[in-house]
């Protein structure tokens, strides 16, 4: 009892020394307690910056412990230990309700340090819960694949929709992709469903399986094409949607697809689908025709069967959602190269309905309709006056015309073609786009395009459409003029040629040169040594070829076109009397004289009629009759083409001035021939009269006089609407390719 009493007695002192020495320290270096005689938490301290007020703070053990206890009522936070408060951060499930830490919205250190273990917590926790997802579908396939055999439709219809369920697990998911035999079950399931809720789980369990790699593929192996196909016929909307999205995402990503498809009549169920007013669905619908479509001419002869043009024009033209107009224009593309699928689609209005989204703000969908419009419009130049109703095409033109401004190539491209094939052999739309600035626009084009014959060409033909054959014409030849065009015309005749560019300049420089105004310009720009020079050389072509019997193409052009061109442009320039001077002394003479006995009945036209030109020069009719043109003048007499016939007799005639009277006589007979032989009468009366050969001439040169105008009005001679301006067929494109 005395020990315990000494004990107690030294135990007091120490104390009230240890209290007395804290008390001091705080009094002297710190305003707040450490901690170590109270047992206050240091809480507070770690979570703010703030120091705590000295009235919080105890002087002694015992206001200390008052402290403490008097503050962890009013606040529990102070209350827990450390290791709760690390509990509470890291694992807050394991609290009681009301428990844990409560902030008041800024973290504590604890707290932002529990963050990473926190997700490597929840990891592990969905690594299990993925584990036993797989282990519970893994258990349950075997079960499953019999139960969707099963002859009661009910059990069918229970196992579709827990197989339906399974596949929102992404675990069970991966299990079923490895299930042949189950998908086997499941695609025979929904091919012999007879209630409408079986058929939707079984399509929603191929639709979900469809967004991976290996169900793609188990799909396709398990006959999974020909079922889908199947249920495009159902009338509840969330089977055809399941179907056709399945289907769609099979002909994206799937090998082989396609063809299973079509061998399914997919197109036969897919087209009446286009009847449709949900946008989505149709935007999907239309994306699978494309991709089915697109270079297999066989599909797109079943659409055409099966009323899609029709139906595809009446989405362009009511229909405002762009993916859906962009997908329907990437259809209307492909099927734009058919020569089948074209006349439908601009009887259909076509050409209207793609116009009136050219001022839209989606560039895909301006594009896509740009390249269909240029696709159609060689089609739309033969059927615009039967099939369309013209005034229809009035706003595209003017359309057209201002995109010529693009400084987008393919805009430019598109727009000079369509413009190109619109205005041939259409003289209201020749006049519509004269009228619009079309001249103009379409030389700033040529400037601008420089080397890219894919602008320049469709270009050049449609101002050669617009210089010829409709009352603008003339107008047209003069803005060319005033608008600084022809030298930039002349240019595309020199190196390199690219030959259907060349072709269409030569047709462009002919009908310039029909306006006398022109004839100066063009020869200060130096047209008539090019044209002579690109003269030589495809006739030098031409022979060399001709000697190895090969076919006389380049770029796609054959050069007896090019002879052609080029000597009917130098006929309508050798109008003028200097340009005749020019041509002459260029030593073509011998050259056009040797095309007389060209094998082409247009080349022995125009060599003729450039003849008859030079021939009003005495110096080069001597020339003409020194390289031995009499010869085949006098069989081209009897051509059955008047033109050439004409030209020759004219020819003659000015050659045989000077001649003795024999050569006149032996002429006058020819030329008797010649001009009256389609008039037995007229024969009958001049017959008699052949030694009368100065009468006999006289009325040759009234006849000539009378004909020869009237060869110039159809010049360069024929009467043949080929040989006008509009020399070439419409251009044909094939622009099919996706976007």
């Amino acid at each position: 009892p005395v020990l315990q009493s000494d004990l107690c007695s030294v135990c007091a002192v120490v104390s009230t020394d240890s209290v007395a020495k804290v008390t001091e320290w705080q009094q002297t270096y710190y305003t707040s307690d450490s901690g170590i005689q109270s047992g206050a938490t240091t809480l507070q301290d770690e979570e703010s910056s703030q120091p705590r007020p000295p009235s919080a703070s105890a002087g002694s053990a015992g206001s200390a412990g008052s402290a403490c206890s008097s503050d962890a009522p009013g606040d529990p936070q102070l209350s827990l230990t450390r290791a709760q408060r690390v509990r509470a951060a890291m694992f807050p499930e394991t609290l009681a309700p009301g428990e844990g830490v409560h902030s008041d919205g800024a973290q504590s250190h604890v707290q932002r340090l529990a963050e990473p273990s926190q997700l490597l917590k929840n990891a592990i926790v969905h690594l299990i819960h993925y584990q036993d997802d797989a282990e519970l579908a893994t258990r349950a396939v075997p079960e499953l694949t019999k139960l969707l055999s099963d002859d009661d439709p009910v059990v069918v219809n229970k196992a579709a929709l827990i197989v339906n369920q399974l596949t929102r697990k992404e675990a069970s998911r991966r299990v079923l992709v490895q299930s042949p035999v189950l998908m086997e079950a499941l695609v025979q399931a929904m091919t012999a469903a007879v209630d409408v809720e079986t058929a939707r789980c079984a399509c929603s369990v191929l639709h979900s399986l469809s967004h991976q790699r290996e169900g793609l593929e188990l799909i396709f192996k398990s006959g999974g094409i020909p079922a889908l196909v199947h249920m495009l016929s159902s009338s509840v909307e969330s089977v055809l949607f399941y179907a056709i999205t399945t289907l769609h995402n099979l002909l994206l990503h799937q090998e082989g697809s396609k063809m299973a498809v079509r061998l399914a009549d997919g197109l036969q169920r897919m087209v009446p689908l286009l009847k449709k007013n949900n946008p989505k669905f149709l935007a999907i619908t239309t994306d699978c025709l494309q991709l089915l479509s697109y270079a297999n001419q066989e599909s797109k002869l079943i659409i055409l069967a099966n009323g899609g043009p029709e139906t595809l024009v009446f989405i362009m033209r009511n229909y405002n959602y762009e993916k859906l107009l962009w997908t329907t224009s990437r259809v209307l593309k492909v099927l734009s190269v058919c020569p089948s699928n074209k006349p439908a689609i601009v009887e259909a209005g076509g050409m209207q309905a793609l116009g009136q989204h050219l001022t839209g703000s989606s560039h895909r969908l301006i594009q896509n309709c740009l390249w269909t419009l240029r696709n159609l419009s060689d089609a739309a130049t033969k059927q615009v006056c039967v099939l369309l109703p013209l005034e229809g095409l009035d706003g595209l033109l003017q359309i057209l015309v201002t995109q010529l401004g693009s400084d987008d190539v393919n805009m430019l491209t598109c727009a000079t073609g369509i413009l190109s094939n619109l205005t041939c052999n259409n003289a209201r739309n020749k006049t519509l786009v004269t009228q619009f600035g079309g001249v103009e626009a379409l030389i700033h084009a040529v400037l601008r395009a420089g080397q890219k014959e894919d602008v320049a060409e469709p270009a050049v033909c449609a101002l050669r459409h617009l210089t010829s054959r409709h009352p603008e014409a003339e107008l047209a030849q003069n803005a060319v003029r005033l608008h600084y065009g022809i030298p930039c015309v002349v240019k595309l005749l020199g190196q390199p040629h690219y030959w259907p560019v060349v072709k269409a300049t030569v047709g462009l420089i002919r009908n310039l040169a029909l306006c006398p105004t022109n004839q100066a310009p063009l020869r200060e720009a130096g047209a008539i040594p090019r044209l002579v020079n690109l003269l030589l050389k495809a006739h030098q072509d031409i022979q060399r070829h001709d000697s190895s019997s090969q076919q006389t193409y380049k770029d796609g052009v054959r050069m007896e076109e090019i002879v052609e061109g080029c000597t009917g442009a130098l006929h309508i320039l050798a109008r003028d009397p200097i340009n005749r001077g020019e041509i002459s002394s260029m030593q073509t003479i011998p050259l056009f004289v040797q095309l007389l006995y060209s094998y082409v009945e247009n080349v022995k036209r125009v060599s003729a009629g450039v003849l008859c030109e030079l021939a009003l020069d005495k110096q080069s009719a001597e020339l003409i009759d020194a390289e031995g043109a009499s010869a085949p003048l006098m069989e081209l007499l009897h051509s059955p083409n008047e033109g050439i016939a004409t030209y020759a007799a004219a020819v003659l005639f000015r050659i045989s001035e000077d001649k003795s009277s024999d050569y006149r006589k032996r002429v006058s007979v020819e030329l008797t021939h010649s001009l009256f032989k389609h008039d037995p009468v007229a024969w009958d009366m001049v017959r008699g009269q052949q030694d009368h050969v100065n009468m006999t001439m006289g009325h040759h040169k009234e006849s000539l006089s009378k004909v020869l105008p009237c060869l110039r009005g159809l010049d360069p001679g024929g009467n043949s609407s080929q040989r006008e301006g509009d020399t070439d067929q419409p251009r044909c494109d094939t622009r099919n390719k996706r976007k």
